[in-house]
């Protein structure tokens, strides 16, 4: 027997093949579907983007990845080197920091989702 794992439309189904012997078809067993979790979106905004609008400081991802948690909230002030967000990219913790001292102005991501090397994660004022 040989396991898989089949991605549809966002839906990941476990699938058991067994091998038969020559001549015949082999058989395939799907378990129950495993609902994959979903990046956000591109296009919605974060709540927190539209209560605080942009800064002029941007926290942009060094890498691809996806965000594994939100440390910072809006309003909160950040000295340079503080963690504002968490990015898991190749099963590592990465903390992306703030560039410079301020206060934050919008987050523009939420948790779970992926984001590009570069993408703009939350500006600072």
């Amino acid at each position: 027997m040989k396991n898989y794992t089949i991605t549809v439309n966002g839906v990941a189904y476990d699938v058991t093949v067994e091998e038969k012997a020559a001549g015949s078809a082999p058989a395939a067993r799907a378990a129950a579907p495993a609902v994959a979790p979903k990046a956000a979106p591109v296009s919605a905004p974060a709540p927190a983007a539209a209560a605080g609008g942009a800064g002029s400081i941007k926290v942009e991802a060094g890498a691809a990845g996806k965000v594994f948690k939100i440390e910072a909230k809006v309003g909160q002030a950040m000295k340079a080197g503080e963690t504002v967000i968490i990015l898991e990219a190749m099963k590592m913790e990465i903390p992306v920091v703030a560039p410079k001292d301020g206060t934050v102005a919008s987050i523009d991501v939420t948790e779970g989702q992926s984001v590009d090397a570069g993408q703009v994660m939350a500006t600072l004022n």
